[in-house]
């Protein structure tokens, strides 16, 4: 059918050629009838037979002629910068609806079809033109209380429709509809006339992309609010309402305080009591090393201490359990992002993983600001991958006590904390007084829930976590070594601890 993709070639120049007589286009479908409506007319130029879709102002002055040779070949006289909508002049200012084509064709046979009531334009200079045409006309089209776009439903059309509906009409005002046919012509030719009228009243309000009601969501919206991915702590999933796809997770601490142990017991959990395979990116920590510490955790063995009383056969054994199930970034010390997006793309797209780690993230930026354009793209990368980013943060010294002698961790402790606190979607501070007297206190470590997006009601809980010398396990305990201390443990959020 006609396809027009790139403009006619212009003759600057007011000889147009002459008119002729409006004649019909039976092969096209259009009516002698429609010819005459629009100054539709059949010439010759150098002796050759030429159709003319001629381009007049308001006052009904011819300013230009688009020339269609046999052949599909196009010419057009005129002063580009006079040349309107095609069929602007035949239609007053403003009314209920009006109607933007692709072509000069399209128009004539969209207006046939609805007998000539509604008002019908096309754009001028073809597909690749038509966002300029608009803009330059957009203040009669504003006339209308709805403008709707129907373009040819090919590539090129599609790539227009699009860039014109970011020029800016008010809101809810531009529509845009859909043909089962290239174009209105083809449409007319079928004798689907019925389907295209169809098709303008029921054309689809623009919406910019990310913008949904409700009726685009409610299936969504009707289904069982259910509980995320369990954590190894069952105080810490009735807590947080568990993981969820798609969300990160964030983890301070200082040196030495049991993050390491925390995270090893949090993977052996998801490979041995909830089935999934794991992704850990430990960029500090060999494979080897991270292998024997998550295989102790579900053995109950140490296998990282020489003399801590294992065999080889009970490491044998822990580790064949891992095989499939868990895998690594193997490339110690290398520290760009760029790479390590890849391999948690990989990880996930690949491997079909849903649950990485990453230790530490800190290690990636050695500022706030790339650190940020890194939390912020790990962010996206969650929600694009549907899987679930559990990551470490190094702290900045506090003021005061030390964190490595049971200084609380806050939110603004951690590196890069506002682009961190932003797109995390729980953060948790570990915390413990290593040096304590008290050999309970020394060993027990304060989980410290930060930040809660998910509904807030956590932030500031703790949970104490004892530490078990012989199986190398954190187990929660029943009693409070801090009981009858003070200074060391707050149940309540402060204001540095605000949700983001």
């Amino acid at each position: 059918m006609e396809t027009q993709t790139e403009a006619p070639s212009e003759q600057r120049t007011t000889d147009f050629v002459t008119l002729g007589e409006p004649s019909d286009w039976q092969s096209r479908g259009i009516s002698l009838e429609s010819a005459q409506k629009w100054g539709f007319t059949r010439s010759t130029l150098n002796g050759d037979p030429v159709r003319l879709f001629n381009y007049r102002n308001a006052s009904q002055q011819l300013v230009g002629q688009k020339i269609r040779f046999a052949g599909k070949d196009f010419r057009y006289r005129g002063a580009k910068e006079d040349i309107c909508l095609y069929g602007m002049w035949l239609w007053r200012d403003g009314g209920k609806k009006v109607v933007v084509v692709e072509g000069e064709l399209d128009a004539i046979s969209l207006s046939q079809m609805q007998g000539h009531k509604w008002p019908v334009v096309s754009v001028p200079l073809g597909a690749p033109a038509a966002a300029k045409a608009l803009r330059k006309n957009l203040a009669w089209l504003e006339q209308f209380e709805e403008i709707v776009l129907m373009f040819d439903q090919d590539e090129v059309g599609q790539e227009a429709t699009a860039e014109c509906c970011q020029i800016g009409f008010t809101p809810g005002k531009l529509k845009v509809a859909t043909l089962p046919l290239k174009d209105a012509n083809e449409m007319l030719m079928a004798g689907r006339i019925k389907e295209t009228i169809d098709a303008i009243w029921g054309a689809k309000v623009y919406r910019p992309d990310g913008i949904v009601g409700v009726s685009d969501i409610m299936g969504d919206l009707m289904k069982p609010v259910d509980w995320g991915l369990p954590w190894c702590i069952e105080e810490l999933t009735q807590h947080t309402y568990g993981r969820r796809d798609g969300d990160v997770y964030g983890f301070g601490a200082g040196t030495g305080i049991g993050k390491t142990d925390f995270l090893m017991q949090q993977i052996a959990f998801d490979i041995n009591d909830l089935g999934m395979s794991v992704g850990a990116i430990f960029l500090e920590q060999k494979p080897v090393e991270t292998a024997k510490r998550v295989a102790g955790k579900l053995a109950g063995r140490m296998f990282h201490v020489p003399d801590a009383g294992w065999t080889v056969e009970e490491l044998t054994r822990a580790a064949g359990e891992l095989d499939g199930k868990l895998f690594f970034y193997d490339n110690f010390g290398q520290t760009d992002w760029d790479i390590v997006k890849g391999h948690i793309r990989y990880m996930a797209v690949t491997l079909g993983l849903k649950l990485i780690y990453l230790d530490h993230l800190t290690a990636l930026a050695e500022d706030n600001e790339t650190l940020g354009n890194i939390m912020k793209e790990m962010a996206g990368l969650a929600k694009e991958l549907g899987i679930i980013i559990h990551f470490v943060s190094h702290l900045t010294t506090p003021e005061g006590k030390p964190h490595e002698e049971g200084g609380r961790v806050m939110v603004r402790h951690f590196r890069g904390s506002r682009a961190i606190g932003f797109w995390s979607y729980f953060m948790f501070g570990l915390e413990r007084d290593q040096q304590n007297e008290d050999p309970i206190i020394a060993t027990t470590t304060v989980f410290r829930i930060l930040k809660d997006r998910y509904t807030g009601r956590a932030t500031g809980k703790t949970i104490n976590l004892g530490f078990d010398q012989e199986t190398g396990r954190l187990f929660v305990r029943e009693d409070d070594p801090f009981a009858e201390k003070t200074g060391f443990k707050d149940e309540t959020a402060g204001a540095d601890d605000a949700p983001f």
